[in-house]
């Protein structure tokens, strides 16, 4: 089964079991319909739960209320631990939209044949997330659509357009 991290547990919220959440997801009202869920005990081990209530707290947080966990204590039990969906009930994405956790691992190559290397690691930042591809060098760039020509995450193979990579890529030796 394959697993998406939307939230971090914070801290209980109130005495009757809710817990503030730390979104992991670009669109906190997402947690608004949330029902099936899963607790990341360790990585690798699931828990699943059900959500009787889900709302947005703001920007940056939501209030989170599992069945079965009914006091401070119990929420605080949840601290640092992280909630989970599985791939069929994750939020539908856009059309040139991807899953972080789908783009890292594709092999990198740029339309003049180069292959590039490996997507390691994706950073957000305010303006443009900023791709890491780990090869023979380390290549730095920001995520734009006019660099990533094709994205076949069935394959695992991204291409980027060279003549932009140029211009945009911080190369590291």
């Amino acid at each position: 089964m394959d697993y998406f991290r939307i939230g971090l547990f914070l801290r209980p919220h109130g005495v009757k079991g809710e817990v503030k959440v730390l979104p992991l997801t670009d669109d906190v009202k997402r947690f608004n319909k949330l029902r099936d869920a899963f607790i990341e005990m360790r990585e690798g081990e699931y828990c699943p739960v059900n959500v009787s209530n889900a709302r947005s707290a703001g920007e940056n947080a939501a209030i989170v209320k599992l069945e079965g966990i009914d006091c401070m204590d119990d929420a605080e039990k949840l601290r640092d631990k992280y909630l989970c969906v599985d791939r069929p009930h994750a939020v539908k994405l856009a059309e040139g939209s991807y899953f972080v956790k789908d783009l890292i691992g594709c092999t990198v190559v740029s339309t003049d044949g180069a292959l590039l290397g490996i997507m390691d690691d994706i950073y957000e930042t305010n303006a443009n997330d900023v791709y890491v591809v780990k090869g023979k060098q380390r290549i730095s760039v920001p995520a734009l659509k006019r660099l990533m020509l094709e994205v076949d995450i069935e394959n695992k193979r991204i291409v980027f357009d060279a003549d932009v990579l140029s211009e945009v890529g911080l190369f590291e030796d």
